[in-house]
C-alpha cells in the first residue's frame, strides 16, 4: 500500500548569516525594496532563487516597464524610474513601440541590476529558494531557505516579502486571499523573434495600424474609458485568426494574440506577449509545468503564423523563450488595509501613501491608461498583513481588491510599493519602534529624500 505521507525527522540547520532587512525576492518590487533599505542607511541581504536579479523583467521577459506613459502621465519617480534611465545609459533600453517609456533589455537589465546592488552595499544571494520562517510566537524573525547547500537559515530584524505570491506571509500564517483558478489572471509565456525584416514589417504595421479597441476580438472583451479606442497599440490578432481559419492553429486556440514591443534594427523582434493560458495556477508546481510545455507548444504556432501572414516575418525564428513562465494573479495579502476599485478609479488618497501611481488599471478585461493627469496613492498599510510581526509584504501581492490588483500588480507599481517597504522597514529598525507603529511622516519625508513623489 502506497504510503499517504511521511515524517522527516528532526534536523539542525546552521545560522550562516544575519541582517538587518532581509528582502524574499528580487522583482521590482524586491529590487527596489532593497536598495531602498540600503539607501536609508539598513544592512539589507537580497534572496532569489534565480541567478539573476530583475524578476519578470529579467526572468520572464516583461520588457514594457512603463508602456502607460504618455505626455499628461504623473509618477512618483524614485527607484522605479532610476530602473529605466540606469537602462539608457547601459545600453540595456530602447524606445518603447506604444509610449513615452523606454523598454528595457531583459539580459541587459540583468547587469543593471548587478550594478545597483553591488552600489547599494546589499548582500546578494542568488540560487535559494525560501523553504520556510523561522517564527518566535507571531514574530517572524528570519528564514530558511533551500539550495544545492542544503538548508540553511537566514536572521534578520525585518523581513519583506517580495515572491510575488505572498509565499513568505502564508508560511508564517498571515491571512491571505487566494484567486480562484478559474478567475485568475491568464498566465503568459514571453518570447523574443530574430530574423525579422525591420522595414517591411514596420511598413505592415503603418499600412494597418491598430488600436486599444482592436483588443476586443475573439475571446478577449475590453472595458476602456473611451479615451483609449482610437491610441495606437502594438497589437497583432489577424494573423492568427488568418491561421485559424487556414487550419494552421487549431480553432480552439483563439486567445493566440497580443502585443509586440520593440522591432530592433538587427531584425530582433522583442517581448512578444502572444500566448495567454487561462487556469494556471503560479502555486502549484504541476500546473507551471504542464502550463510551460503548452505555452511554448502554443508560441511556435504563433511564430509559424506569423511567418506565413505578417510582413517582414517570413524569416523570423524563435531568439529565446523567458526562463519561467510569467504569472500575474494568485496570493494577495489581508492587509491592514486592503486596496478598492475605488481607490484606484478614482484617485484614492491616504495619510500613510508611500509614493504614487498613475491611473492605469490593466487586467481583468479592464484597460485604462493614464492620459489626463489623474493618479493614486499608494498606501503604507496595504503591506501590513494582520497577525504577523516584523515583516511586510510587497509587490504584486500587496492588499487589494480584484480591479485594485489590476492596478497595483504592474511593474513600476511594484518598485513604488518595495521602495516604500524598503524605507519603512529601515525606519523602523533605526527608531526601534515595530512596522505596525513606524513614524509615517519619517518613512515619507525619506521617501522624498530618495526622489519619490508620495502626494
Amino acid at each position: 500500500m502506497t504510503q499517504a505521507h511521511i515524517t522527516e525527522p528532526a534536523r539542525r540547520i546552521d545560522v550562516i548569516h544575519q541582517t538587518d532587512v532581509l528582502v524574499v525576492g528580487s522583482g521590482p518590487g524586491g529590487l527596489a525594496a532593497a536598495i531602498a533599505a540600503a539607501r536609508a542607511g539598513a544592512q539589507v541581504t537580497l534572496i532569489e532563487r534565480f541567478g539573476c536579479f530583475g524578476g519578470n523583467i529579467t526572468v520572464v521577459g516583461v520588457e514594457g516597464f512603463a508602456w502607460y506613459r504618455h505626455e499628461k502621465t504623473v509618477e512618483a519617480g524614485g527607484i522605479g524610474r532610476e530602473f529605466e534611465e540606469r537602462a539608457k545609459v547601459m545600453g540595456a533600453a530602447v524606445p518603447e513601440s506604444q509610449s513615452l517609456s523606454y523598454e528595457l533589455d531583459s539580459e541587459g537589465f540583468k547587469l543593471v541590476a548587478d550594478r545597483l546592488v553591488e552600489e547599494s552595499g546589499i548582500t546578494p544571494m542568488l540560487h535559494r529558494q525560501f523553504a520556510a520562517p523561522i517564527m518566535e510566537g507571531n514574530r517572524i524573525t528570519g528564514i530558511i531557505t533551500e539550495s544545492k547547500a542544503g538548508r540553511e537559515a537566514i536572521l534578520a530584524k525585518c523581513v519583506i516579502d517580495a515572491t510575488g505570491d505572498a509565499d513568505v506571509a502564508t508560511a508564517a500564517g498571515a491571512p491571505v486571499a487566494k484567486t480562484p483558478v478559474e478567475a485568475m489572471q491568464a498566465a503568459s509565456v514571453m518570447f523574443h523573434l530574430a530574423g525579422v525584416d525591420k522595414r517591411a514589417f514596420l511598413d505592415g504595421v503603418r499600412a494597418d495600424p491598430q488600436t486599444y479597441a482592436d483588443w476586443s476580438t475573439g475571446e478577449w472583451q475590453i472595458e476602456t474609458s473611451g479615451k483609449e479606442d482610437k491610441m495606437f497599440s502594438p497589437f497583432l490578432a489577424k494573423p492568427f485568426s488568418q491561421a485559424i481559419r487556414e487550419g494552421v492553429i487549431p480553432a480552439h486556440l483563439n486567445t493566440i494574440a497580443g502585443t509586440w514591443g520593440a522591432m530592433h534594427d538587427t531584425g530582433e523582434l522583442t517581448y512578444m506577449n502572444l500566448v495567454h493560458l487561462a487556469g494556471c495556477d503560479g502555486t502549484d508546481p504541476t500546473s507551471m509545468t504542464r502550463f510551460e510545455i503548452e505555452g511554448r507548444r502554443q508560441a511556435m504556432l504563433a511564430i509559424e503564423a506569423l511567418r506565413r501572414y505578417t510582413p517582414g516575418c517570413e524569416g523570423a525564428r524563435l531568439r529565446n523563450f523567458g526562463m519561467t513562465i510569467g504569472i500575474r494573479d494568485t496570493r494577495k495579502l489581508d492587509a491592514v488595509y486592503n486596496m478598492t476599485e475605488d481607490d484606484v478609479r478614482h484617485e484614492g488618497r491616504f495619510e500613510d501613501t508611500i509614493g504614487i501611481y498613475p491611473e492605469f488599471i490593466d487586467g481583468y478585461g479592464v484597460l485604462i491608461l493614464p492620459t489626463t493627469g489623474r493618479y493614486m496613492q499608494v498606501p503604507y498599510r496595504a503591506m501590513l498583513p494582520k497577525r504577523i510581526d516584523n515583516l511586510l509584504v510587497t509587490g504584486r501581492a500587496i492588499g487589494g481588491d480584484r480591479i485594485a490588483h489590476a492596478a497595483t500588480r504592474n511593474m513600476a507599481c511594484c518598485a513604488v510599493a518595495g521602495q516604500g517597504a524598503g524605507v519603512a522597514a529601515a525606519i523602523a529598525i533605526r527608531s526601534g519602534r515595530p512596522l505596525n507603529g513606524v513614524d509615517i511622516v519619517a518613512v515619507q519625508q525619506e521617501l522624498v529624500r530618495q526622489g519619490v513623489r508620495i502626494n
